[in-house]
């Protein structure tokens, strides 16, 4: 499972490994070290795909730690906290990028935007620049996650028997995982009762 947190210029990845994975002996410094090298790698290889028409101005760093979480429960709240953090940061960069794509300097819209709470934020936007935050993509607001998932398959075949009477005969497999891109809220229960296996 991988829940990216995105907010206009701020962006977090959690990488979660299943509590069985046993990849590199869970040395956490080779995990952290693997993942931010392999991270930053592809960052600027994939770059020209996705951002065809503006050139990379310079190399990329990430930085990481490992963190083990003894319950599913705390892993849980971890990444509920990491999703809403996505939403304090996304609001408040639309707002401070909207005031000074305005006109207002950097300084004065931080000032204007200094101690106010969600809701002011929201009112801001709405009556300033006609922005109805509720109505920003999600991807924006929520972040990204990316788990694996697999469906059973279920088939059924006409057997022969050798008394020239046929049977069928059902088989179940599952299929082999795809990823899914999901730009919901995983705070709730619902994301959980959804995808039960996520964490698996």
């Amino acid at each position: 499972m991988v829940v990216i947190n995105e907010s206009n210029y701020f962006y977090t990845h959690s990488f979660v490994f299943k509590k069985s994975s046993t990849i590199f002996s869970r040395r956490a410094s080779k995990l952290m070290t693997t993942i931010c090298s392999l991270f930053s790698s592809s960052y600027v290889f994939h770059w020209s795909k996705y951002f065809t028409d503006v050139p990379l101005q310079y190399p990329p760093s990430f930085d990481g730690r490992v963190i083990l979480y003894p319950s599913e429960k705390n892993l849980r709240d971890y990444l509920s906290w990491r999703q809403a953090d996505c939403h304090i940061n996304n609001l408040y960069n639309t707002c401070f990028w909207s005031l000074v794509s305005s006109g207002v300097s950097n300084s004065e819209a931080e000032k204007q935007i200094k101690d106010t709470c969600a809701a002011e934020k929201n009112e801001l936007l709405f009556s300033k620049f006609g922005i109805n935050y509720n109505k920003l993509p999600q991807l924006y607001r929520k972040g990204t996650t990316l788990i694996w998932e697999s469906e059973q398959l279920q088939t059924t075949q006409l057997v022969a028997n050798s008394n020239e009477a046929s049977t069928t005969a059902t088989t179940k497999k599952m299929a082999k995982p795809e990823i899914l891109v999901l730009n919901v809220d995983i705070i709730g229960e619902q994301f959980w009762i959804e995808h039960s296996n996520a964490l698996n």
